[in-house]
């Protein structure tokens, strides 16, 4: 079976004429798979491209960005070929299947050990290691699917033995045959793992559909139909996001969350809002009912739906773009249009009841909406346009109460999402996240006619521009945070440096030449060493050479001291002259100055000691009273200092907690001195230098703060947290907690 096509096989099965239909649908599969899988990667590439060149925009050097352009160039040469290369591999793997291997990804990497490891070259490594990993995670993610698809072809291709499984589409055949594909692409291993994880993203992660349609061909054909596979959802997943005992957000969250548990469909959420707001009517005598005269004609659904159509109409095009988010009073403007419709027909019309609530109920949700304070300003205005269609859309669909996955719902979720961090630009029309959700508000307002697919497929589009724009976002994070992180170490190192050198020269006096080459010499080894310190641990050998430096260069009249510099002299300007070899400090006086340090260090060595004694002992004294006189006369403030400082440090400190609460990825809100307001995300923490980096939604940074800094901005309330929940979710949670209040009736 090895050596025969599994196609020939097929065609040489027993039942010549079920084999016949078999071959014809296998075709018809490997047809439709490679079909997809080659739209995949023509999207890879074209995300590649759009990758490298904002890699090559971000770059911090000419040599770099030189880089990602070659290999911008090297992919747009190699394409055709790559593409030509990858769909014939596909296309023999069809033909003859290879046998999967049972092999675990940990195991393969275990195997590699210190004697193996020295065989394998350090990017042949890198690539296998990424290459596993998106094999791992695709067999993970499509476990089930795969598992069938695996089932059927064995039967196929292996019917005397099904444990020899045989899965042309298996990730690891498909990843093997990319990775051959670009065995020629002459490009770094930097570059190449790019491709690698664009490979995983466009191609490895979106197997799924492919699986799904070949397992319905495959039964649709009759292999193995009576086969099922299903995921085992975890429990604890699933109470947790529904269970009343989850973080919710607050503001009458538990009410709404106790609601949603225990209600199976909106309908019933919205019989139990109907209840609260009865209750509310009834306490406070507010509130319109439905008349409830025999006469009454009620309003059906349909006449609703076009009342409000008209009503959409009739708003003017300035209210819709104007700059001032408000709610719409529907409930007048549909007596107005009413009583229009009473006096021209003769007839008594009226809403009745549940349209009474609903349309009470979707205001009170906008009205959440225009106040909440997490949403900019301009994002409300357009969520605020779309009052109208999502009340026709809870008129015809009241699941929208119930599901998260309810087009309307996903939709409005995602458009508060996207615009928690815009900023007020100065023209907005050039921002192309506001241009896009102007333009799909504008959509639902132009084209919705009660057909709540336009939601999904306005998701849908909204779903794949957000994903781009977030990928690059992402992109120039990251390339912030490491830019940072790289600064921050590089200040702390260069500080560390000084303020170590600074205290082992403050009290000695030695030779310029030695002084000069510590401070502008070794002081570069000693950062270079810190930096590489969690790789090569040199820092603390270079400090320890530059206490063995100062202490040659004082003078020893104690022949133990003396046989210790004797001893010790030779080997250290080895290393001196070694390390400065290697910051090329100096380079072409090098000899020299390793020559004046030698002398220096002579020089030291005759110098008798006794004078420099004698002569230090009455300075100390006069600088221990003149010490003592200026504490003394400076007590009083300090005390003053102290007292302000603790009582600053009292003010603060619960705001200081309030600080380490929040994690990264939050977005800030900061108000500045004059008034105007900018928002940010919390893009990382850097705790070794107590340091917070905040960036703009396109990934840029925007601000640096401490700690300290931002809690003393927090007490002045110049920082808010903004929340990051689902809009609907916090609007529904606040109206159901309010309703409670108002009817008295508290959830239990």
């Amino acid at each position: 079976m090895n050596n025969q096509s599994g196609i020939s096989y097929i065609k040489d099965h027993k039942m010549s004429g079920l084999a016949h239909n078999i071959h014809k649908d296998m075709k018809t599969i490997q047809t439709d798979a490679i079909s997809s899988l080659m739209e995949l990667l023509q999207s890879m590439f074209d995300g590649i491209d759009d990758s490298f060149f904002e890699l090559a925009n971000g770059a911090r050097s000419n040599n770099e960005q030189n880089r990602f352009f070659e290999a911008m160039r090297e992919i747009r040469i190699q394409r055709k070929g790559i593409e030509s290369h990858f769909q014939l591999a596909l296309s023999n793997l069809f033909k003859t299947p290879p046998r999967l291997k049972h092999t675990n990804t940990q195991d393969s990497l275990e195997e590699i050990n210190a004697e193996t490891l020295s065989l394998v070259q350090e990017d042949a490594l890198e690539e296998d290691v990424a290459t596993n990993t998106m094999i791992t995670k695709a067999r993970a993610n499509f476990q089930g699917q795969l598992l069938q698809i695996q089932a059927r072809m064995s039967s196929i291709y292996s019917p005397d033995n099904k444990d020899e499984t045989a899965n042309p589409l298996d990730p690891e055949h498909i990843c093997g045959a990319f990775t051959k594909a670009c065995i020629n692409l002459e490009i770094n291993i930097r570059e190449k793992l790019i491709v690698y994880k664009q490979f995983d993203r466009f191609v490895m992660s979106n197997l799924g559909d492919i699986y799904e349609r070949t397992n319905k061909q495959l039964i649709d054909a009759g292999i193995l139909p009576n086969l099922k596979h299903q995921n085992k959802k975890s429990r604890t997943t699933a109470k947790s996001s529904n269970s009343p005992g989850a973080p919710i957000e607050s503001g009458g969250s538990a009410s709404y969350s106790e609601t949603l548990d225990k209600a199976a469909n909106g309908i019933e959420i919205f019989s139990q809002i109907q209840s609260l707001l009865a209750n509310v009517r009834q306490q406070t005598g507010t509130g319109v009912s439905a008349p409830s005269s025999e006469n009454v004609h009620f309003i059906a659904d349909n006449d609703l739906m076009s009342m409000l159509s008209t009503l959409q109409e009739q708003i003017p095009q300035q209210t819709i773009d104007d700059k001032t988010p408000t709610v719409i009073n529907i409930r007048d403007a549909l007596g107005a249009l009413l009583e229009q419709q009473n006096r021209t027909s003769g007839e008594s019309s009226s809403l009745n009841q549940v349209d009474e609530d609903l349309i009470n109920l979707v205001s009170m949700l906008f009205e959440f909406i225009l106040e909440d304070y997490n949403l900019s300003a301009p994002i409300q205005v357009l969520i605020s346009r779309l009052q109208i269609p999502i009340l026709k859309v809870v008129i015809k669909d009241k699941s929208f109460f119930a599901k998260n996955s309810h087009p309307a719902r996903k939709l409005l979720n995602a458009l508060a999402k996207a615009g928690i961090g815009w900023n007020d630009a100065s023209e907005k029309q050039r921002d192309k996240l506001y241009e896009q959700i102007h333009t799909i508000v504008h959509a639902v307002l132009d084209e919705f006619n009660g057909d709540i697919q336009i939601f999904d497929t306005l998701f849908q589009q909204f779903s794949i521009f957000i994903d781009k724009e977030e990928h690059k976002a992402k992109i120039v994070e990251q390339r912030t945070k490491e830019s940072e992180e790289g600064r921050i170490r590089s200040n702390k190192a260069q500080q560390t440096v000084e303020d170590i050198i600074k205290s082992k020269l403050a009290s000695i006096d030695i030779p310029a030449t030695a002084k000069e080459t510590i401070q502008n010499g070794w002081s570069r080894v000693m950062f270079l060493a810190y930096l590489k310190d969690d790789k090569e641990h040199r820092w603390q050998q270079t400090t320890d050479t530059l206490e063995q430096l100062i202490w040659c260069l004082m003078p020893h009249t104690e022949d133990k001291a003396r046989q210790r510099w004797v001893r010790i002299v030779p080997g250290l300007l080895k290393e001196v002259k070694s390390g400065l070899q290697e910051v090329s400090y100096n380079s072409a006086r090098l000899d020299q100055t390793m020559s004046d340090m030698k002398k220096a260090l002579t020089d030291a060595f005759k110098q008798q000691s006794v004078t420099a004694a004698t002569k230090s002992e009455p300075e100390n004294t006069y600088n221990t009273v003149d010490e003592a006189q200026q504490e003394s006369a400076s007590v009083i403030d300090k005390t003053a200092i102290q007292k302000q400082k603790e009582i600053e440090d009292a003010a603060i400190a619960e705001h200081m907690l309030k600080v380490d609460a929040i994690e990264t990825g939050s977005w800030i809100e900061f108000s500045l001195v004059n008034g105007s307001k900018f928002r940010c995300k919390l893009s990382t923490k850097i705790d070794e230098a107590d340091c917070l980096i905040f960036v703009n939604r396109m990934g840029l940074k925007v601000v640096e703060k401490t700690r300290r800094e931002l809690a003393h901005e927090m007490r002045r309330g110049r920082v808010k947290v903004l929340e990051q929940g689902l809009l609907v979710d916090r609007a529904m949670n606040s109206v159901m907690g309010n309703l409670r209040k108002m009817s008295g009736t508290a959830a239990q």
